[in-house]
């Protein structure tokens, strides 16, 4: 809880202490809830995770799915609209804006559905305001997705990436 805090700490400058972020943060109430019923998710209590989640959703206005997997110190600021789908998974140190969309591309039956439907996200990345990201791709460490851009190709390590199809605009030297 206390990384969790921390993180809001240093990466929201709206954050102005520990008390406010743990009393008032809907992003760290979503992720604390996710914890829970991800715990409940992996020992097969299928539906009471669900109800958790869902109860989670409805005083945060997040939607992240039991079966999702969230690294460390991630940051939901604002929060208000993210939805982050069954299978997506999300690294460490990552900043996810209001409105962000972690989904699947395809509507199918449980029974067709194999592996992974939703987007895996890397270490430090950052995804501006309403963005979409759909499907099974991967996002690379370190890459900034641009507000409102629709993600349906994976996105290298350290790349910049905007527009509705998102197209990559620059990479780091490290990339």
């Amino acid at each position: 809880m206390g990384e969790d805090i921390a993180a809001v700490r240093d990466r929201d400058p709206a954050a102005r202490n520990s008390l406010e972020v743990f009393l008032t943060s809907p992003g760290v109430h979503a992720l604390w809830w996710h914890r829970v019923a991800c715990w409940l998710w992996r020992w097969e209590w299928f539906l009471i995770a669900r109800v958790i989640s869902n109860i989670a959703r409805t005083f945060t206005g997040i939607e992240i799915h039991p079966g999702a997997t969230i690294g460390r110190r991630v940051v939901i600021d604002h929060g208000m609209g993210v939805v982050i789908g069954e299978t997506a998974t999300v690294g460490d140190d990552c900043l996810i804006y209001h409105g962000v969309t972690l989904g699947g591309k395809v509507a199918q039956a449980r029974e067709e559905c194999q592996g992974r439907r939703h987007p895996a996200v890397g270490n430090n990345v950052t995804i501006g305001s309403g963005a979409t990201l759909l499907g099974p791709i991967t996002i690379g460490e370190g890459a900034t997705i641009g507000a409102m851009s629709v993600v349906l190709d994976d996105v290298p390590a350290g790349a910049l990436a905007v527009g509705i199809p998102a197209k990559i605009k620059k990479r780091s030297k490290r990339a």
